[in-house]
């Protein structure tokens, strides 16, 4: 059993994408994502999909790493175009063998959903990729800053939602050292029927818990013990700059996504 590392993990290589700010990269990240849903063409897929390819070549993130990334969603991707293949019978009937029945809308919007989904995938994982997770924290709590005014606890949130992200390759990378122990033992995660394998994960999931919650304490701990009180009083050590480059970004992700939305 193997675990997805590029999942949340940032790479600290020189591309024109980390030298964006992470304001935009953001704001860009979810406007593409937005009008992802709007896209319901094959051409328009392709587009975006040209685009998504673009960006991970313009990264200099290494190929693996998007490979991990996508590794645990192909799963759910299958699931979803399976199911949408096999129930929804709408249009043409496209093949037919027993109960089984393939229809021409299915197919269609089986396709549409499984290349949506890699897509986000891959887009949300160009972000953490590309922006470090204080660059990104300051970001997120710089755009979440005008609802301060409503009580919003606009620093507490990024802060939370930055290290949510960055213990995820953590908890991969501890997930499966635990698998490889009890696989070890004698368990077996891939034999079996589906209940079988969801009982052999028991002893998986009890110890990543236990010690997820014990990475937790010792992060709080850790935290107070330097003095951490929120964000009141507390500056940065790096100012955000919002330069030319991460207009022209937003201004050709906004474009981008249009003419995939059109075609």
């Amino acid at each position: 059993m193997t675990f997805a590392r590029g999942v949340g993990q940032f790479y600290p290589v020189e591309s024109p994408l980390h030298a964006l700010d992470p304001r935009a990269k953001v704001v860009a990240t979810a406007l593409f994502v937005v009008g992802l849903f709007f896209v319901d063409s094959a051409a328009g897929f392709l587009a975006a999909g040209a685009v998504t390819a673009a960006l991970v070549a313009a990264s200099r993130v290494p190929l693996g790493a998007f490979l991990g990334l996508l590794r645990p969603v192909l799963f759910i991707v299958a699931l979803t175009f399976v199911f949408q293949v096999l129930f929804l019978r709408e249009g043409p009937t496209l093949l037919a063998w027993g109960f089984i029945e393939v229809h021409e809308e299915g197919l269609r919007l089986g396709l549409v959903l499984a290349a949506r989904i890699l897509i986000l995938v891959t887009a949300a994982g160009l972000l953490t990729a590309t922006t470090a997770p204080v660059a990104l924290a300051d970001g997120m709590e710089d755009l979440l800053s005008p609802l301060k005014r409503l009580r919003f606890p606009a620093h507490e949130v990024a802060m939370m939602m930055t290290i949510a992200l960055r213990f995820i390759p953590t908890l991969g990378e501890e997930a499966e050292k635990i698998s490889r122990a009890q696989a070890a033992r004698g368990a077996d995660f891939e034999g079996g029927g589906l209940l079988k394998r969801a009982r052999a994960l028991v002893p998986l999931l009890i110890p990543l818990t236990v010690g997820a919650f014990r990475r937790a304490d010792e992060l709080a701990e850790a935290m107070e013990s330097r003095g951490y009180r929120g964000g009141v009083g507390r500056v940065r050590y790096r100012e955000l700059r919002f330069r030319a480059r991460d207009a022209a970004a937003l201004l050709l992700t906004a474009l981008a996504v249009g003419v995939a939305a059109l075609l």
